[in-house]
C-alpha cells in the first residue's frame, strides 16, 4: 500500500516538474513580449500569447498593435478584436494606425469601420490621410490620353477646358461607394453640360466660375467614396466654330439634295421628250401607211365604176 502512495506521488510529481518545465518554456519564450505589454498596461497573459501562437496568430504584430492603441487613447480596440482581424487577413497595424491618425484629426472612425475597409481591399490609411490632407484629381485624366473637355456653347463655338478636382475621403461611403473614375466622369459630364447651356462662349471666358459653380451644384460626388472639395477651371482655350461646320455641312447636304431633284427631273423630262418622240415617229409612220393606201382605194373604186375620169365627167358619159 506504502508503494502504490509513493508511486502516485512521484507520478503526480513527474507531472507537476513537466508542466513547470513546459510553462517556464513558454515564460521564456513570450517573458519579453508579455513584460513590455505589461509596462505598456497591455494586460496579456502568457498563456493568451501561447494560445495566440497555436491559431497560427502573430502575438508580436498583436501586442505592438494593442500597445499603439491604448497609448494613443483608443481604449475600444480589445486584443480579441485585433486577433480576430488578423485571422481574416487584415492588415491590423494599419487599421491601427489608421484610427490613430483618424483619432487626432478629430475624424469619426471606429474599429468596426476601418476593419471592414481593410477588408474591403481598400487603404484605409490612405483614406483617413486624403481625409485630413485632401488630394487633387485632374480631370480629364490625363494618362487616359485625353487632354481637355470639350463643350460646344449655343452659338456654335467650341470650349476647350481641363479641370483640376479637389477631394476628400468621405469614410462612411469608402465601402461600397464609387472611386476616382465616377467622379472624373461626372465632374466632366457636368462641364460640357455647363458649355452647352451658356449662351455664348465669350460668358464662359469671361466667367469661368460659372461652370464651377454649376457643376458643384450638382452634387456629382453623391455615392461616391469621396466629397468634392472645389472644382478649379485649370485651363480654358476656344476651338472650332462648331456652328458655323455644321451649318455649312447642312447647306452642302442640302444642295445635293437638290442637285439630285434637279437631275431627277431633268431625267424625266429627257424620257418624256424621247416617249414623244417616239410617239410621233409611229404617228408619221401611220400616216405614211393610210396615205399608201389612197391610191389603192381609188383604183379600186375607178374598177368598181364608182369614179369617172375627167373626160367621162365632161362629155356627160356616165360611169
Amino acid at each position: 500500500m506504502n508503494d502504490f502512495w509513493m508511486i502516485l506521488i512521484l507520478v503526480f510529481v513527474g507531472f507537476a516538474v513537466l508542466f513547470g518545465i513546459i510553462g517556464l518554456a513558454v515564460f521564456a519564450m513570450y517573458f519579453r513580449l508579455w513584460l513590455r505589454a505589461y509596462f505598456s498596461r497591455a494586460w496579456i497573459s502568457p498563456l493568451t500569447l501561447l494560445f495566440m501562437s497555436l491559431r497560427k496568430v502573430n502575438p508580436t504584430t498583436i501586442v505592438d498593435a494593442h500597445i499603439m492603441a491604448l497609448q494613443a487613447g483608443l481604449k475600444d480596440v480589445t486584443a480579441r478584436q485585433l486577433e480576430a482581424h488578423y485571422l481574416a487577413e487584415g492588415n491590423v497595424l494599419r487599421c491601427v494606425r489608421a484610427l490613430i491618425a483618424a483619432h487626432r484629426a478629430k475624424i469619426p472612425l471606429d474599429w468596426n469601420t476601418a476593419s471592414a475597409i481593410d477588408l474591403a481591399g481598400r487603404d484605409v490609411l490612405e483614406a483617413v490621410n486624403t481625409s485630413v490632407n485632401p488630394k487633387v484629381i485632374d480631370c480629364p485624366d490625363l494618362k487616359k490620353g485625353r487632354g481637355t473637355l470639350d463643350g460646344v456653347a449655343k452659338n456654335g463655338i467650341q470650349l476647350k477646358a481641363r479641370a483640376r478636382v479637389t477631394v476628400r475621403t468621405n469614410l462612411s461611403q469608402l465601402v461600397g461607394g464609387a472611386t476616382e473614375e465616377t467622379i472624373i466622369a461626372r465632374v466632366g459630364e457636368g462641364i460640357v453640360s455647363a458649355i452647352g447651356s451658356c449662351a455664348t462662349h465669350t460668358d464662359v471666358l469671361a466667367n469661368p466660375m460659372l461652370i464651377a459653380r454649376a457643376v458643384l451644384n450638382k452634387g456629382l460626388d453623391s455615392q461616391t467614396a469621396y466629397e468634392i472639395v472645389s472644382i478649379d477651371i485649370a485651363d480654358i482655350d476656344v476651338g472650332d466654330n462648331v456652328g458655323a461646320r455644321l451649318q455649312a455641312d447642312q447647306a452642302e447636304a442640302d444642295m445635293r439634295i437638290a442637285r439630285a431633284k434637279a437631275e431627277e427631273r431633268r431625267a424625266r423630262a429627257v424620257a418624256s421628250e424621247q416617249e414623244f418622240r417616239a410617239l410621233t415617229v409611229e404617228n408619221q409612220a401611220k400616216l405614211v401607211l393610210a396615205e399608201a393606201e389612197i391610191p389603192l382605194a381609188m383604183s379600186e373604186s375607178y374598177r368598181a365604176g364608182c369614179l369617172r375620169s375627167q373626160r367621162q365627167i365632161t362629155n356627160g358619159t356616165p360611169a
